[in-house]
Formats: C-alpha cells, structure tokens, sequence
C-alpha cells in the first residue's frame, strides 16, 4: 500500500522535544454560512427546492370575481455526491511521535474538506448570467453599487446581500479607497487602512477568500454579489472523521469524508463580477 504514514516521513517528530506543530496556512471557510442550507435525510441521496415566481396583485371592480392565478413553481435539484482522504498511520509512527498525530491528521483533513466545500461554491459563480466585467479591468466601488441596483431591482433585501472576492482583486478595491482622490479621511478608507478589512460597501458585507480558482489568466477570478437565496449546499454527512484498524499492518487508517451538493438556485439573485487583478500578472 502506498502513501502511508510511517516513522520515516514522520522522522521530524521524533526529537526530544518537539515545538508546538505548524500546519500549512488553510483558508477558513466562509461561503457555507452565506448560502442557504438544506439537510438531506429520510432517504435518498438529493433534496428537490421548489421554486415560486413572483404574483402580481390588480385593481378590482366591487362584486366582480378574482381572475385565477395559476401557481406553478419550478425546481431546482441538488444531488450529493462523497468527497473524501485517507491516509493510513503506522503503529510505529504513533508511538514513536511525542505528539498525538493522529489529531493532527485529523484537523488538517478536515480543513481540507471544508475547503472543498468552499471551492465547489465559489466555483458556482460563474454560472450567473448578470455579469460585469470582461476580466481585463480592476474592480472599484462603483462595480458594487452597480451590482445592488440589479439584486434591488429583483425585490432583494440588502441585509441578505453580500460580496465574495478573492484577495488580489480585492486589492484593488481597496486601494481605490485609500488613495487621495478617493477621500482619504472617510471612515471606509480608514478602516481598510489599520484592519486590511473592506467591511460593508452599498449596504453588503464583503468577504475575501481564496478559496476559488483562477479563471484564465494569471489574476483572473470571479467573484460574486449575491443574495442568501441565490445558491444553495445540500448536507447529507457533514464532515466525518474515522479511524479503522488494519492489523496486519500494524496501522490505523484515517479516513475523512463528507456527502454533500452545491446548486444555484435563483440565477436572478446573483451577479458575476469578472475583474482582473493589477498586481497578479
């Protein structure tokens, strides 16, 4: 068997006394927490989301019947499929450890599902049919208000709106705020000179996260203002971690899994935002 962990790849554990571990950087998961949510149960392994279009009411004349109006939602289907890692630990590399390795596996596995989910939602923005910019410009404030006045315009609460970018093109962003033409005394651009922190711009929060891939060119990638509504991840095992015993081998394997399904739901209810980073050529 292949890719084991063994008390030869894990030779830098094994000194007499060992620091507190450092694990390779891992973007914190954002986007499950600005998406809907739905739990898959009861059977099954995907979860149908009815969809109502918008009624109009009219004007009517005294002792005269309501016309009918014929309700007929559609439906947006999100199918859940196992994504998963393992890796198996040796006895001996256990033992040999002064660390609990075990529960080091285990926290970077799951850091690497989470982010999995991450990537499959912010994968899903490209997928909006509203859409500004080609992907040769950098971003500015003015894209976002742009980018509310069509989410407003489909009856959308601004509460429930926000804005994911990933980091360098969120630089730009930024920059724009503190520079001098921009007004460099306004609270906005002081904030995001102390913190780094853009905050809240036409009403929505912006998040910065790179967890998304790049969509072409070197600095190219698409983010999003969306509504709650406007995506969706369907969750039938969330992240689970489990250890089986392989005795022959004298090992453990480790194994994380997670079952789940990302879908757009409301196409209206988001607006791609294709820019390009000016310090990413």
């Amino acid at each position: 068997m292949a890719n084991e962990s063994t008390s030869s790849t894990l030779s830098e554990l094994y000194t007499e006394i060992v620091a507190e571990a450092q694990f390779v950087a891992s973007e914190k998961s954002i986007m499950r927490n600005l998406v809907k949510n739905y739990a898959i149960s009861g059977g099954g392994k995907a979860v149908e989301v009815p969809v109502y279009a918008a009624v109009s009411a009219a004007a009517v004349n005294e002792a005269t019947d309501l016309a009918n109006t014929a309700i007929n939602p559609t439906s947006v289907t999100i199918t859940a499929a196992e994504v998963g890692v393992m890796t198996t630990l040796t006895d001996l590399a256990r033992n040999a450890a002064p660390r609990n390795v075990a529960a080091d596996i285990g926290k970077l596995f799951g850091e690497a599902l989470a982010t999995k989910q991450d990537k499959d939602l912010t994968a899903l923005f490209n997928g909006f049919d509203t859409a500004l910019g080609d992907g040769t410009t950098a971003i500015g404030a003015a894209v976002l208000f742009n980018a509310l006045s069509t989410l407003k315009e489909n009856a959308l609460s601004t509460d429930d709106c926000q804005v994911v970018l990933h980091p360098k093109i969120a630089y730009d962003l930024k920059s724009g705020f503190t520079n001098t033409f921009a007004g460099l005394n306004t609270e906005l651009s002081n904030e995001a000179l102390r913190s780094g922190l853009i905050g809240r711009i036409a009403g929505m929060n912006v998040f910065e996260t790179s967890n998304m891939a790049n969509s072409g060119n070197a600095g190219d990638y698409i983010g999003a203002a969306f509504h709650k509504d406007a995506l969706a991840i369907a969750i039938m095992q969330d992240v689970k971690i489990e250890t089986q015993r392989d005795a022959s081998l004298r090992a453990d394997e480790i194994v994380a899994t997670s079952v789940y399904g990302v879908g757009e739901i409301h196409d209206s209810y988001g607006v791609q935002l294709s820019y390009d980073s000016s310090i990413q050529a």
